[in-house]
């Protein structure tokens, strides 16, 4: 009889097998694990500059500002020159309207088209004396005492006279007494100490007062 191969004793197992699984079990175990891409690497680099939403741009050399140039001397003048109403306030009395009507005509008909307060023109009616008086006088750069015999019987033309030697007493060229009429004698002691414009010539004195004003005016720069 043929003799019958051997079988495996019970409970024992081949030995290749075992030795390939062990085989395998040790090559995962020593293969390195696949480096995973870092997270600042893996972002591309357009993605990790922040929006122009969220982050300002700097500013070109076409958006920077340039620090403005200091005005001319000129354009100071003129705007000091509009700060107030007007360039000339005439003060007169009522009998001698028609010689302030005539020496606001010929300031305002000049080149230098200066502006000029005239009561009787420019005051507001139903104002009160004093307040439309005192707000000409502070309205105005330059005072023009026209002063008559009637200026000096009038109170309210020496009211006029006293206010406005108390907002400026010491701005030279800010009032101006045009005498006229009068001899020096009759000059009233509160002005003594400023000359005065002679009224006695061909003009009555009105190229003087009008140059007296355009000199002050060019004081304010």
């Amino acid at each position: 009889m043929a003799s019958s191969p051997s079988l495996p004793a019970p409970g024992s197992r081949p030995k290749k097998p075992l030795g390939k699984m062990a085989d395998w079990f040790r090559q995962t175990l020593l293969k390195k694990p696949k480096k995973m891409p870092d997270s600042s690497e893996s972002v591309p680099s357009d993605a990790s500059q922040p929006t122009s939403q969220n982050s300002p741009v700097p500013p070109s050399h076409s958006s920077v500002t340039s620090p403005s140039l200091p005005p001319s001397q000129e354009s100071d003048s003129s705007s000091i020159r509009w700060s107030k109403d007007y360039d000339v306030c005439v003060c007169h009395s009522e009998e001698d309207l028609v010689a302030a009507q005539d020496l606001v005509s010929y300031l305002e008909g000049s080149t230098a088209s200066l502006r000029c307060f005239l009561q009787f023109r420019d005051a507001t009616p139903g104002g009160a004396i004093v307040s439309e008086l005192c707000q000409a006088l502070s309205s105005s750069h330059c005072r023009v005492l026209l002063i008559t015999p009637g200026f000096l019987q009038d109170p309210w033309c020496k009211y006029q006279m006293l206010q406005a030697l108390t907002d400026a007493p010491g701005a030279e060229g800010r009032t101006i007494p045009l005498l006229s009429g009068l001899s020096r004698a009759a000059y009233p002691p509160e002005l003594r100490f400023m000359y005065y414009v002679d009224g006695r010539g061909p003009d009555g004195g009105f190229h003087q007062v009008k140059e007296a004003v355009m000199r002050y005016l060019q004081t304010l720069s």
